[in-house]
């Protein structure tokens, strides 16, 4: 079965855009200073010969999608390479709809290897996802400006030839059917222009003055955790912990939430960075809290990914965490089989992120919806036209509570081109941002209204 409007990628260029950090940002062992977004361009053609092109990136965030002791940049060049490899890799797929022949791609993604090891380290399935995803977003982008349609209004089956049965399966004993339905039927009907932004309290930030070292920006952007809540109007906050020193991640959690307090805060989520290999752990810390502040564990919306990536290596019960407050995949997601693996280990909700790529987050959202999990959208500090794919995510998944954007903490000046045309979207205000200036088909970028200037694509095909 086809449908007249189905495509084909006819050609695709990749440009990369070095960002530097204004302040440090930790991810577990490692800190980010500076990261490469990866910008692509792709050209759609549909069965009678219509075309279109369509825009997507992400941040190839080395640190996050490769924790290892190999040298930073021998992974940050066979990050490239890849991406560069998954240009070719669209070129060859028959004609459909964006998510049917991506999830064929990411059927294969496992097994396929887009450059040897490096230093013995074979790439890790997250990294792939990463090189991939600005390649799948910008398809997606294509198609609703193929049809004249904004993204979310194509995911039905007036467009899509195959319904989700033949690409989800439910839990075993339960009575979920996917047949007969698209991933539309699991969506927002009216999203909202507003979000809720979670900030991020990063494991090197200052949260007030006495934690000021003389060597912060001076460069009209806040420097303490106090002139953030206080300039953008924050409500929620997501703290970075160790996972590795209960101690300091106690104490982390009560100075951060005595300051949420006093400042009007609502809600607090913590991210213990993969690292904690025993529920107990994270059990103590959120016991003690309820014991001793219990004004700060009831701020506690959920926990985010306490526990190692790879969930078939780590089968951890992780049942006794979830019954004390709502537990999140985050890493761990990368697909709705995980997804599925991890609500029988006793995960409650999970974490989508478009870098993963946008089918593969979609896929995650209808398997994990139908199954009764709760959603949030979590950001790879994502900049430029990475921010875009990303807020109308959230906007569309109902999330638990808004969505985390950081990319204004960090490298906020990397934005500004995109911020002329959309400046609710790269500035928190009222502890909101806005989408109201998205429009038009496709993602609703406008790039043809944002003066940016790109560097020579890398790659062409």
């Amino acid at each position: 079965m086809s449908h007249p409007t189905d495509i084909r990628v006819r050609g695709a260029a990749l440009y990369f855009i070095p960002v530097q950090t204004r302040v440090p940002l930790k991810f577990g062992t490692e800190t980010l200073t500076h990261v490469t977004c990866a910008r692509v361009r792709v050209t759609v053609e549909d069965r009678q010969g219509n075309t279109a092109e369509g825009w997507g990136e992400t941040p190839l965030s080395v640190q996050w999608v490769w924790p290892s002791g190999t040298p930073y940049d021998k992974r940050l060049e066979a990050l490239k390479v890849a991406t560069a490899s998954f240009a070719h890799a669209w070129t060859d797929m028959p004609a459909g709809h964006p998510i049917e022949f991506a999830d064929c791609v990411l059927d294969c993604l496992p097994g396929f290897e887009p450059i040897p090891s490096v230093e013995d380290e074979p790439m890790p399935l997250l990294a792939k996802l990463v090189c991939l995803s600005a390649f799948d977003i910008a398809i997606h982008d294509a198609f609703g400006k193929l049809v004249g349609l904004p993204v979310y209004d194509t995911y039905n089956a007036q467009f899509m030839s195959d319904d989700l049965s033949r690409m989800l399966k439910p839990a075993k004993g339960s009575d979920v059917s996917f047949r007969g339905k698209y991933p539309q039927d699991f969506l927002i009907n009216e999203p909202p222009d507003k979000l809720t932004g979670w900030h991020l309290v990063g494991g090197l930030d200052a949260l007030d003055d006495a934690d000021l070292t003389g060597d912060e920006p001076d460069d009209g952007y806040p420097v303490t955790l106090r002139q953030w809540i206080d300039r953008d109007g924050l409500t929620c906050l997501k703290i970075k912990l160790r996972g590795n020193d209960a101690e300091w991640d106690y104490d982390r959690l009560v100075r951060v939430g005595r300051i949420g307090i006093e400042l009007g805060v609502l809600w607090l989520t913590t991210d213990f960075n993969c690292t904690v290999t025993d529920p107990a752990y994270v059990n103590d810390i959120l016991d003690r809290l309820m014991r001793d502040e219990p004004r700060i564990y009831g701020m506690i919306l959920y926990v985010e990914q306490p526990f190692p990536y790879d969930l078939k290596a780590n089968h951890i019960d992780v049942h006794s965490v979830s019954a004390r407050k709502p537990l999140f995949m985050d890493e761990s997601a990368h697909d709705w089989r995980l997804v599925r693996l991890g609500r029988e280990l006793g995960w409650t909700g999970v974490a989508l992120k478009t870098c993963k790529t946008q089918t593969g987050a979609l896929l995650s959202l209808c398997w994990a919806k139908a199954h009764g999990m709760t959603l949030m959208v979590q950001d790879l500090t994502n900049p430029m036209l990475a921010q875009v794919p990303h807020v109308l995510l959230a906007a569309h998944a109902g999330t638990i509570m808004g969505v985390e954007t950081n990319a204004m903490q960090f490298y906020p000046e990397a934005s500004a081109a995109e911020a002329r045309v959309h400046p609710g979207l790269y500035q928190r205000r009222n502890g909101c941002v806005d989408l109201s200036t998205l429009g038009g088909a496709g993602f609703g970028y406008r790039v043809d209204e944002i003066e940016r200037e790109l560097p020579a694509p890398v790659c062409e095909v």
